[in-house]
């Protein structure tokens, strides 16, 4: 009888992971939390619960696990093997983790994030064998204690080796940066050398005067590599949404702008020599001096049009340099970044005429309503190497 029990009434997402192994749970992310179960190679994707920065939603990240426990208990009467979390200590959702594996006697296993990103298209596509992962989303903890958010990652399985990063750029006044693009236009006209066009580009912005001495001084600039961020840096410049209201919204704005354009226009041809890449890292700066000059009537349209049509070159160019050192021929793309239709089909289209197989998201997504799964199966991948 247990064995025909339908899912939880949690579970939002029912897919394949081609691979059988004990029974894990995995406990997402930040934003945009679900829980997963894997099970006799299926996996078992909850609805997401929101953001937890609030007690409602971490109540309901702990009702949607004890769901998902409960379920699993009744299905064949075997707890997790082990749980998946952040590698951040202070979600809600690592702490939970850990309690939860204590409890029940059993092993917890950090994950991090963008590991997760490329190993929740792993688990949906069925790939076993080593994949090149770009990662590419807001932000979350690197193994080196910083932001990461804009990354290539060499996954195979269990491990995972960071083989290339975006140029770090600086978030002046920390999260308020992330919630602020005119800060990080700020940040950029700085490493350009021309702070000085700070105060009078952004005088609408109150604190305009005094970021420019707090990013030369470098106080409370810490680095990141997202590339969330940078979407930022390009509204910001474009004058296209200074301060955000919602998650995405500069990004949004951009791509909005850049569909509009290219309709009208067509795409405009990626900007010769608007990208640098060294050591494996992509250094896209001569991109953005071009759009902090741009003007006329469409301006704005124009630069972000430009700005996808060179991002997606800059992204195509890094990718096969590292894929050539590495032999590896699957481009896995994840992240939030991804949901930009410009830059998922544009990136699409250049990666498989180099030949590449491209994985991309179907269920549950790019972002991080996939973290959940990609932490189940790196579990599981992790159990069957000890």
């Amino acid at each position: 009888m247990g064995a025909v029990m339908p899912p939880p009434a949690c579970v939002e997402h029912r897919l394949s992971t081609y691979s059988d192994g004990p029974p894990v749970l995995g406990c997402g992310a930040w934003f945009k939390n679900t829980l997963c179960v894997i099970r006799n190679g299926e996996a078992y994707v909850s609805r997401s619960v929101g953001n937890l920065d609030n007690a409602a939603a971490c109540l309901a990240h702990e009702n949607a696990a004890r769901e998902l426990l409960d379920w699993l208990a009744g299905v064949g009467n075997v707890p997790p093997a082990a749980i998946g979390h952040d590698l951040h200590p202070n979600f809600h959702s690592t702490r939970f983790a850990l309690d939860l594996a204590q409890k029940l006697g059993i092993r917890a296993f950090a994950v991090q994030h963008h590991h997760a990103h490329i190993a929740a298209l792993c688990a949906e596509h069925g790939v076993r064998q080593p994949v090149l992962g770009l990662a590419l989303d807001g932000v979350g903890l690197g193994s080196d204690g910083t932001a990461w958010g804009g990354e290539l990652l060499r996954v195979d399985g269990a491990d995972f080796e960071r083989r290339g990063h975006l140029r770090p750029l600086r978030l002046p006044g920390g999260d308020c940066a992330a919630r602020e693009p005119w800060r990080m236009a700020a940040s950029l006209l700085c490493d350009m050398g021309r702070s000085a066009e700070i105060a009078t580009r952004f005088a609408a912005q109150p604190a305009a005067a005094e970021l420019a001495q707090m990013i030369e001084r470098d106080v409370n600039c810490p680095p990141t590599t997202s590339m969330g961020r940078v979407f930022d840096v390009a509204a910001g410049l474009l004058g296209l949404c200074p301060v955000m209201r919602f998650d995405a919204e500069a990004a949004l704005a951009l791509e909005q702008a850049a569909t509009g354009y290219i309709t009208r226009h067509g795409l405009p041809a990626p900007l010769a020599e608007g990208w640098r890449i060294d050591g494996g890292v992509l250094d896209l700066l001569p991109l953005f001096a071009v759009l902090a000059d741009l003007k006329g009537i469409d301006h704005a349209g124009h630069g972000a049009a430009l700005f996808h049509a060179t991002l997606v070159a800059a992204l195509d160019d890094w990718t096969g340099q590292i894929a050539a050192l590495s032999g590896i021929r699957i481009v896995a793309l994840g992240g939030g970044c991804f949901f930009n239709r410009l830059l998922s089909a544009g990136l699409r289209e250049r990666l498989q005429r180099r030949g590449f197989t491209v994985l991309e998201a179907s269920q549950p997504g790019p972002g991080d309503t996939a973290i959940a799964l990609g932490q189940a199966w790196v579990v599981q991948r992790i159990l069957e190497e000890l």
